[in-house]
């Protein structure tokens, strides 16, 4: 029902940059907040950053607080993820993610594929 096409991974060197796109439909993505996770091999799921539904309203974790810069464009219904300053602590498979409320319960029930970045030293 919820579908979500995810690109932009890929390998970069420490201090590098990438930015990562995910597409949905005009009734999802006018209808949720949208939000990014990763997760490291051996580690859970983390939460990255959200945005809500207006575009107005943004969240990160700690860990990416002043590197990384999510955004909303209505017209293609898609969200982004600028990554600036990657370290190889970032280095996971990238989710993006889509639900009501997710900006404020950090959850999704709603997932893309996943894409890998891995930031070399």
């Amino acid at each position: 029902q919820v579908q979500l096409v995810e690109s932009g991974g890929g390998l970069v060197q420490a201090g590098g940059s990438l930015r990562l796109s995910c597409a949905t439909s005009e009734r999802t993505f006018s209808s949720n907040d949208m939000g990014w996770f990763r997760q490291a091999p051996g580690k859970e799921r983390e939460f990255v950053s959200a945005i809500s539904q207006s575009g107005l309203g943004t969240r990160y974790a700690d860990s990416v607080m002043g590197r990384f810069t999510i955004s909303r464009d209505n017209a293609k219904n898609t969200v982004y993820l600028q990554m600036n300053s990657l370290k190889p602590d970032d280095t996971a498979v990238y989710y993006c993610a889509s639900d009501h409320n997710l900006i404020v319960t950090m959850s999704s029930r709603y997932w893309s594929q996943g894409t890998q970045v891995t930031v070399s030293y």
